[in-house]
């Protein structure tokens, strides 16, 4: 089994100014010279950390980090004017622009996988490869399996606590209930539907390793944040149109692709990657038998690093 490739620092962290009130963090670290490689983070609510740098052989790799709007080391944390998925898919290109990149590879997980295939839509001549894990399609199934009819099936206990977080139950529509929570002038329930949220998404993609977020009286401002965030985008239809993804396909059909999803997914079924593969005939398609939806465990580790080693030889 690959192991995560050894820590490393950033050789250079700046933030893209954007024409709004956004600044955008960005780190580069691995050799200059290298194959430029993009990560996008999931969410869309999180950010990047120190070990998302590790996929990627540093002598072979200069590696882009980027803090979506709102996220992570981005400023103004959790601001939602001006976050759109057009709008990150706009900054992914000035910051192509910027580091004097002529074609990236685009490697992502979940939401973050989303960004690079409709990046990849919009400006397929400048992406040199994908990587794309744990795939999400943003149609409206893929969202009522997550917070309607689905998951919960999996998780009555938690799902019941997350119903049970909202006031005004319309079941029909969890989201907008959410949303209406999120924004109370009750403060108690704006925290305790974030935290309720908080609870359900870590239930759901953490599966067995999931422990109880601790009992406390409220949930924090950052989690309150990032569930805002999480629920902006989802109430809008991740900004894209119904099936908008696969309809695009034809698009992609040039460009090196690698598809990895755990059979244990439980926060984007099996069915998700299966379709994308139908649309991608050409691309590498993997199924890992063992493993869920997060980039963690010995079999995705390995899967992950295979591929970015695999490539690294493609493009070189």
């Amino acid at each position: 089994m690959k192991p995560l490739y050894p820590e490393i620092s950033p050789y250079n962290t700046f933030f893209l100014e954007s024409n709004s009130q956004h600044a955008v963090y960005i780190e580069e670290s691995g050799i200059v010279e290298g194959i430029p490689v993009i990560f996008l983070h999931g969410g869309p609510c999180s950010g990047t950390k120190p070990d998302h740098r590790r996929f990627f052989n540093p002598e072979k790799y200069r590696i882009i980090l980027m803090d979506q709007r709102g996220c992570g080391l981005s400023t103004p944390y959790g601001e939602l004017e001006n976050n759109t998925t057009q709008d990150l898919i706009d900054d992914m290109e000035l910051i192509r622009e910027q580091l004097g990149i002529e074609q990236w590879l685009l490697f992502g997980g979940s939401w973050g996988g989303t960004l690079a295939l409709l990046y990849a839509q919009q400006h397929t001549e400048k992406v040199s490869a994908l990587i794309i894990r744990g795939i999400f399609l943003a149609r409206q199934k893929d969202l009522d399996w997550f917070i309607k009819d689905g998951a919960g099936r999996i998780y009555p206990e938690c799902w019941q606590n997350l119903v049970a977080s909202i006031e005004e139950d319309n079941s029909d529509n969890l989201v907008a209930d959410l949303w209406k929570a999120l924004w109370s002038e009750n403060e108690l329930t704006q925290r305790r539907a974030a935290k309720a949220w908080a609870a359900w998404g870590s239930q759901v993609s953490l599966g067995t390793d999931y422990q109880k977020i601790a009992e406390v009286e409220h949930a924090s401002e950052k989690m309150l944040k990032q569930v805002r965030m999480e629920i902006h985008y989802a109430k809008n239809n991740y900004f894209i149109d119904e099936n908008q993804i696969l309809d695009q396909c034809d698009k992609l059909a040039d460009i090196p692709t690698i598809i990895i999803h755990g059979r244990n997914d439980l926060v984007c079924p099996m069915d998700s990657a299966m379709a994308l593969h139908q649309a991608l005939p050409e691309a590498q398609y993997i199924v890992l038998a063992n493993s869920g939806h997060i980039a963690q465990g010995e079999e995705m580790v390995d899967a992950l690093i295979a591929a970015t080693n695999n490539m690294a030889k493609i493009l070189s």
